[in-house]
């Protein structure tokens, strides 16, 4: 029969003890469940900061770069349930920053300067909708579409 060593057996037993702390974490199996389904993804780490629309951000240093950072949606958010539908816009100019490690300190630690074309209130990303920004043209056309013409029945 086949031996295990006792330094694979401890490695399984790593692998089981990390997983039922993601488990822990996240409200047992039924908590864990729900994550899934709603981010696709159980990570562990430790809260840098909470936005004003309710958005918690975490870090953990062990995944690699571009996956240390993450962010948990906020269920409500100006009054609309993003439970279900979470979109990247989601997330306020000061933390995009942090999250898309363009600068490493939080603005927890380092509040950004304050300036006039950052909104105050969350706006949706309204593409595909028919509040969805269009620009209108200024000049003429160059190239006109094609009119086929009238036949008269007679």
């Amino acid at each position: 029969p086949p031996v295990i060593s006792v330094w694979k057996m401890s490695e399984y037993w790593q692998l089981v003890r990390r997983a039922l702390a993601q488990f822990r974490a996240h409200g047992g199996i039924r908590g864990s469940f729900w994550q899934l389904l709603r981010s696709n993804d159980l990570k562990t780490g430790t809260l840098v900061g909470v936005d004003k629309y309710g958005n918690k951000y975490y870090e953990d240093k062990r995944n690699f770069f571009a996956r240390h950072r993450w962010v948990e949606y906020t269920h409500e958010m100006n009054g609309v349930n993003t439970y279900w539908n979470v979109d990247g816009s989601m997330i306020p100019p000061e933390w995009h920053r942090w999250i898309h490690c363009i600068t490493d300190h939080p603005p927890t630690s380092h509040p950004p300067v304050t300036r006039k074309y950052i909104w105050e209130n969350h706006q949706f990303n309204k593409s595909g909708t028919a509040g969805q920004y269009v620009p209108y043209p200024t000049t003429r056309k160059k190239i006109h579409e094609w009119v086929p013409p009238q036949v008269s029945n007679k």
